[in-house]
């Protein structure tokens, strides 16, 4: 996959062990927008402390699949996937 096609999902815990997921080509730009108050208007509320996860994908559409699937998962399930995406392997 080239620089171009690759694009990342990202899980950030927020303040009160939140949760909240996005895709970006540049996950460490995009969490410094959030840090900033010019990110989603859930990080804005609960301001996030860290990338824990990110996933890297080909392609926007498939980054916005896998950003969906994340958000549809309950709590358990949804912590699972940060475990299984913060191995090495998955890093970008």
């Amino acid at each position: 996959m080239t620089d171009a096609e690759r694009w990342f999902v990202y899980v950030l815990r927020c303040r009160g062990d939140r949760l909240y997921c996005g895709i970006a080509k540049d996950v460490e730009a995009r969490f410094a927008e959030h840090r900033a108050g010019k990110g989603a208007k859930f990080t804005r509320a609960f301001p996030p402390e860290a990338v824990v996860a990110t996933l890297a994908v080909t392609g926007k559409p498939q980054a916005l699949r896998e950003e969906a699937a994340f958000k549809a998962l309950d709590g358990v399930s949804k912590l699972q996937r940060v475990a299984d995406w913060a191995t090495p392997a998955n890093a970008g």
